[in-house]
């Protein structure tokens, strides 16, 4: 390997990071007892003591680089499909099979396997899915099915990009809607929602939802497979603890959503449109360590601005142009989950963000839902 080639990997390495959290799963099956909460504790907080300790990263990365020298940075996000599913399954076949864990340890130890593939897992696939390569897309659809949560891909890149910030998003948390209210709202709304945005593109080429290249025969045979797996390790069992480990993944993921939007609306300009998605327009975060973990998804305010933009390249902003967060996404999904602490923490935030961005609108009360008209 020359300098450059070990300059490059050196550099892409912090972002390796969320790699440990597989060996610790392992050894959470293994030890089992207070070992159990090990992957947990490390995501909710070891990475909010160490963002403690290493501060911001307000440094913003050439947008010249070449996509070559991102190899080292796309290759974490490729390797962990296959880490992850192993890890899923491995551990699935040990604790049901060896008969040394209560069945109530294995429930919890596979809803703490849900906070690592709900905060690595899907992360990735969202990584994944933004970029044009098959293989990568391939790869987020993988991820999605361990997870239950394949049209998580379809809402995403149809809806929630286009509707950002708006009362047509689901996954855009309404000023002082909890998150619990928030996280069962969009269960019910963004599965049909992702299935309409699927069927309209179908239309629009003269197909019926029912033909074949529609992504969501794709979605339906994966997911089936995995509730396959499980079933063929340890039954209905195994299906259960597999369907516990995709629920917390899937809440963990939701957590993320209501923190990363709240509050925040785009100007309705009038005939159902809105201004252009800004940095404005998404809480940012630049916590190094946690920003380590979750490969850049706390540049958020990029990432909506620039959606392809890949995680090594997102950039950052200051106040003066973006909304900042307090703390990482890690530390406030715990507050997220305590809806007086939260609305004390943000609520004042969302208001001065209002105030310094939309001073003309005195009225937001038509911004709570998607049944409101707009104000004009």
């Amino acid at each position: 390997m020359t300098r450059r080639e070990f300059s490059k990997l050196t550099s892409a390495l912090p972002f390796w990071a969320s790699l440990i959290l597989a060996p610790l799963a392992w050894i959470a099956a293994i030890q089992g007892g207070l070992w159990i909460a090990v992957v947990p504790i490390t995501i909710m907080f070891l990475f909010p003591l160490v963002d403690a300790m290493t501060g911001l990263n307000t440094d913003n990365p050439d947008l010249e680089t070449p996509d070559e020298d991102l190899k080292w940075y796309r290759l974490v996000t490729l390797i962990w499909p296959p880490i992850q599913f192993v890890t899923i399954f491995g551990i699935l076949f040990v604790v049901t099979r060896q008969g040394y864990m209560s069945g109530v340890d294995q429930w919890l130890l596979f809803c703490a396997i849900g906070t690592m593939t709900g905060t690595v897992g899907i992360n990735f696939s969202h990584e994944l899915m933004h970029q044009k390569p098959k293989i990568e897309r391939h790869a987020a659809d993988f991820l999605l099915a361990q997870v239950l949560y394949s049209h998580f891909r379809s809402e995403h890149l149809l809806v929630h990009h286009r509707y950002v910030a708006t009362p047509k998003d689901a996954v855009t948390a309404r000023y002082n809607e909890g998150f619990h209210r928030f996280f069962f709202r969009v269960l019910m709304e963004c599965g049909p929602s992702a299935f309409d945005a699927e069927k309209k593109m179908l239309e629009r080429k003269g197909l019926r939802w029912s033909d074949l290249s529609n992504p969501f025969w794709k979605y339906w045979v994966l997911q089936l497979i995995m509730l396959a797996i499980a079933f063929s390790i340890a039954g209905f069992w195994g299906v259960f603890l597999f369907a516990a480990q995709a629920f917390t993944a899937i809440l963990y993921l939701e957590l993320v959503n209501y923190i990363e939007h709240y509050g925040l609306t785009r100007k309705h300009l009038g005939d159902g449109k809105y201004e252009h998605v800004l940095p404005r327009h998404s809480w940012n975060a630049s916590h190094k360590a946690s920003n380590w973990l979750l490969i850049n998804l706390q540049r958020h305010s990029d990432h909506h601005y620039k959606p392809n933009r890949r995680f090594p390249l997102l950039q950052t902003y200051d106040k003066d142009d973006a909304p900042q967060l307090p703390y990482g996404y890690p530390l406030l999904g715990i507050a997220a989950l305590i809806p007086p602490v939260w609305r004390r923490m943000m609520n004042p935030k969302v208001r001065a963000w209002r105030k310094k961005y939309y001073p003309e609108i005195e009225d937001w009360s038509a911004y709570k839902t998607a049944s409101n008209p707009m104000p004009r």
